[in-house]
C-alpha cells in the first residue's frame, strides 16, 4: 500500500474530530468513506492530505511522513477537490485546469509543451474540451464538477482525493461524475478517494468502503463487508433492510427505519 494512516488524531479547540484512526488506503482503487454529518468525515480526508494538522499519529506516503514532504512534491503525488471549491469567477476553463499545472512551474514561467499537452488530455477525458473557452461560471452545475476534475487530472497525480463531489448535483448529474471516477479508476489506474452521503452510490462505484462514527473507524472493508444491517445501525443509527442490486450484485438499501430510544 502506498498511502497509510497510522493512529491518526485531529482536533479543533480541544476538541478530539478523528480518534487514533490507523488504515491503508489500496492501490489502484475506489475507497469512499461514510458517516453521519460531524463524524469527522471531511476532517480526515483533510488530515490525510494536509490540509489541516493532525496532533499525532503519521500519514506515510511511499515510506515518507507527508509532514517531511514539500508541498511541490506532495503535490506531484495527490490532488484533492474540496467539498466547495474556491471560486472560478472570471476564470475560463482553460484556465482553471491550467493551474494544476502549478506544481512542475517553476518561478512564472509560461505553460511548457508537456503542461499543455496534459490540460489537453484532462480536457478530453473529461469531457470538457468542447468548452474550454467558456467561462467557469456559465456552466451547469455537473459541468463545473468536470472541469474541477480536469484541474486535479492536470496535476498528474496517481491519487485523487474528492470531498463530496455529487454535492448539489441532481441524480443524473452525479452519475455522471460518478461514472467518470470509475472510467479513471479503470482506464487510467487512478486511486479514487472520496466522502459520499448516498450509501447506494457509495457500494455502488467503491471497492473499498470506511464507515465512520464519531471520529471512529467502525468498519473497513468491501462492500458487502460494510454494507449491513449492523454496521449501518452501529454508524447511523437506523435499522436497514439491505439487498442486492440486479445490475451490479453490489449490496443496496432497500428501506430504513430510525431506532428510537437508542
Amino acid at each position: 500500500m502506498r498511502l497509510q494512516v497510522e493512529d491518526i488524531r485531529v482536533g479543533y479547540d480541544e476538541q478530539t474530530i478523528v480518534h487514533d484512526i490507523s488504515m491503508a488506503i489500496p492501490d489502484g482503487k475506489i475507497t469512499t468513506i461514510i458517516g453521519a454529518n460531524g463524524c469527522g468525515k471531511s476532517t480526515l480526508l483533510k488530515a490525510i492530505t494536509r490540509i489541516i494538522n493532525h496532533e499525532s499519529g503519521q500519514v506515510v506516503l511511499d515510506g515518507k511522513n507527508i509532514r517531511k514532504m514539500k508541498t511541490k512534491e506532495l503535490a506531484t503525488q495527490l490532488a484533492i477537490l474540496p467539498q466547495s471549491p474556491e471560486s472560478a469567477q472570471g476564470l475560463l476553463v482553460e484556465e482553471l485546469v491550467s493551474y494544476g499545472r502549478f506544481p512542475y512551474q517553476k518561478g512564472f514561467g509560461n505553460l511548457s509543451a508537456k503542461d499543455k499537452e496534459m490540460i489537453d488530455w484532462a480536457l478530453e477525458v473529461t469531457g470538457t474540451k468542447d468548452f474550454r473557452h467558456k467561462a467557469v461560471d456559465a456552466l451547469s452545475g455537473g459541468q463545473r464538477q468536470r472541469v474541477w476534475i480536469a484541474m486535479a487530472l492536470a496535476q498528474e497525480t496517481d491519487i485523487i482525493f474528492l470531498d463530496e463531489p455529487t454535492t448539489y448535483l441532481d441524480m443524473a448529474h452525479q452519475l455522471e461524475v460518478l461514472e467518470l471516477l470509475h472510467m479513471l479508476n479503470v482506464k487510467e489506474g487512478r486511486t479514487i478517494v472520496m466522502v459520499l452521503h448516498d450509501l447506494n452510490q457509495a457500494a455502488r462505484f467503491s471497492d473499498y468502503i470506511l464507515a465512520l462514527s464519531q471520529g471512529h473507524l467502525i468498519r473497513a472493508g468491501a462492500p458487502e463487508e460494510v454494507m449491513t444491517t449492523e454496521v449501518l445501525k452501529e454508524v447511523f443509527n437506523i435499522d436497514a433492510v439491505i439487498g442486492k442490486d440486479p445490475r451490479t450484485n453490489k449490496p443496496i438499501c432497500l428501506t430504513y427505519d430510525l431506532i428510537k430510544g437508542e
